[in-house]
């Protein structure tokens, strides 16, 4: 009961206290307080030494006389400051005052005219570029000059002349004038051309991987197989059942004979491709897995799912060693490098993040994109990568993320990019149509759209993945005719015969 009565009589003190304090105070709220002469004159005093000093010396125009009255109490206590005896200078025109402090004004420029913008511009135009040079390195002209050269210039070159000589003195004015920033030229690549069709698979042909040695690849589809085939002639070699759904993601080790595929079953399994058998499952995902990487140089596979995470494998323990969540929605690609950041992921959140592989947690989250994320290509050469997504493609400079600039004109939704050591991105999307661009000017030299299989439906043209080999001379893309379609350089094309239509347009890195 004590310490009730002891808490209650502390309480009500402390508002009374309150209530002291405003009943203080709350009457002289809305009171100004008194001016003090002194301590206003100190105040403008230091405000003029401080924001006026430099100018403090120089005549007062007649329209504003008035108006420095008011302070020319305080500006009579410095010395240094004092107002010129002749009050009564007037001057106009483009340089008001002397081209520096101590210059004074001689009787020929304490009036002058105003020189009209005709002979403002005539008197630029008309300069030598010598003279332009000579004038570009001072730092004011003193108002003797403008007078001299205003009033010359505009007595011989009235008002039309000025106008004609800017309309066609590009040259005498290229030195005045700011060029715009161009695009750089982009370098000349040969066009690619359809070279191989593939068929046999009896559903939507969703990825692709090329094994280390360039012999075969290996595509997964929607009729739940996985299919190994000849590089060089196209032909089948084997064929993988065990999933019972999509295949949406393989990759073939280049440290262990072994294959890894995911599928919308929830399955991400392991190959042993010597007995061509599944040896491993690694069970953890909650949705369909949509795709997966092998870690480079370490027994790491990272796989992303519909469930909104990405999980990191341990390949022989089949040990979850992290599970990445932040994304909110699909995580559609993973890529994995050497250096860092190891992971990186894309997501139907429109969002790319960066991971720390050993603290399992998010290093940047990039959030330029407006819709789904669903592609994503390291450059073989470069610390940079490029992301693909309905409104753009675009290039980011590892390891922060930083934006290099969009690619746009695929005006599609883009499944699936690829690009190779010579500079060649490729983007292809769900109408079926690929475009080449080069990688470091962003100039698109090659638009593809290949005629469907016989039978398919026009609809049915979506390239859902697109890899090159590792020699670089063949392009590879899983498409939803049910087929494969193997693409190559033209030989015969060179740059006469193929030259690039690039127009030096303005340069456009939009900033988001």
């Amino acid at each position: 009961m004590s310490e009730d009565v002891q808490k209650h009589s502390v309480h009500t003190l402390v508002f009374r206290s309150l209530k002291r304090t405003h009943d203080m105070f709350v009457s002289d709220h809305a009171k100004s307080i008194a001016l003090d002469d002194e301590s206003h004159k100190v105040k403008m005093d230091v405000k003029l030494k401080a924001e006026y000093g430099a100018v403090l010396h120089m005549p007062v125009l007649k329209e504003c006389k008035d108006r420095v009255s008011l302070l020319s109490g305080s500006m009579q206590s410095h010395q240094s400051y004092t107002q010129p005896d002749d009050p009564e200078y007037l001057i106009t025109g483009t340089h008001a005052y002397p081209s520096g402090p101590g210059v004074a004004l001689t009787t020929d420029t304490k009036m002058h005219r105003n020189p009209s913008d005709g002979g403002i511009h005539s008197m630029a135009l008309a300069l030598p570029p010598s003279q332009a040079r000579q004038d570009a390195s001072r730092t004011a002209a003193s108002v003797g000059d403008i007078h001299r050269h205003a009033g010359g210039i505009e007595r011989s070159h009235p008002h039309s002349t000025a106008v004609s000589l800017m309309e066609g003195g590009g040259t005498r004015n290229s030195a005045l004038m700011r060029k715009a920033p161009t695009m750089p030229k982009p370098q000349w690549h040969p066009p690619w051309k359809l070279f191989r069709v593939i068929s046999g698979h009896l559903g939507w042909v969703r990825s692709i991987a090329v094994e280390p040695g360039n012999q075969w690849f290996v595509t997964g589809s929607a009729d739940r197989t996985i299919k190994i085939w000849d590089l060089a002639s196209g032909k089948l070699k084997l064929s993988l059942t065990g999933h019972i759904s999509t295949v949406r993601g393989v990759a073939v080790s280049s440290r262990s004979p072994y294959l890894f595929s995911c599928g919308e079953d929830k399955q991400v399994k392991c190959w042993d491709l010597e007995y061509n058998k599944v040896i491993r499952h690694y069970h953890g995902h909650l949705s369909a897995v949509y795709d997966l990487d092998l870690h480079p140089t370490i027994d790491v596979l990272v796989t992303c799912s519909r469930d909104a995470t990405a999980r990191v494998w341990d390949i022989r323990t089949k040990a979850n060693v992290h599970t990445l969540t932040g994304h909110t929605n699909t995580v559609a690609t993973v890529r994995c490098q050497a250096a860092e950041p190891q992971i990186i992921t894309g997501s139907h959140d429109s969002t790319i993040r960066l991971w720390d592989l050993i603290a399992g947690k998010t290093r940047a989250t990039l959030t330029n994109h407006k819709k789904s994320v669903r592609t994503l290509v390291m450059h073989p050469r470069q610390y940079t990568f490029a992301s693909g997504s309905a409104d753009n493609i675009k290039q980011w400079m590892f390891p922060d993320g930083n934006f290099i600039q969009n690619l746009s004109g695929h005006n599609a939704i883009i499944n699936t990019l690829a690009v190779n050591s010579d500079g060649v991105l490729v983007s292809g999307a769900d109408n079926g149509t690929i475009h080449m661009w080069d990688w470091r000017t962003g100039y698109n030299f090659q638009r593809i759209h290949a005629a469907v299989q016989p039978g398919s439906l026009d609809s049915e043209s979506g390239i859902f993945a697109c890899l090159f080999d590792h020699s670089e001379s063949r392009l590879i893309t899983a498409e939803a005719d049910k087929t494969i379609k193997v693409y190559k350089e033209d030989d015969t094309a060179t740059e006469e015969s193929h030259p690039i239509n690039w127009k030096p347009e303005i340069l456009k890195r939009k900033r988001f």
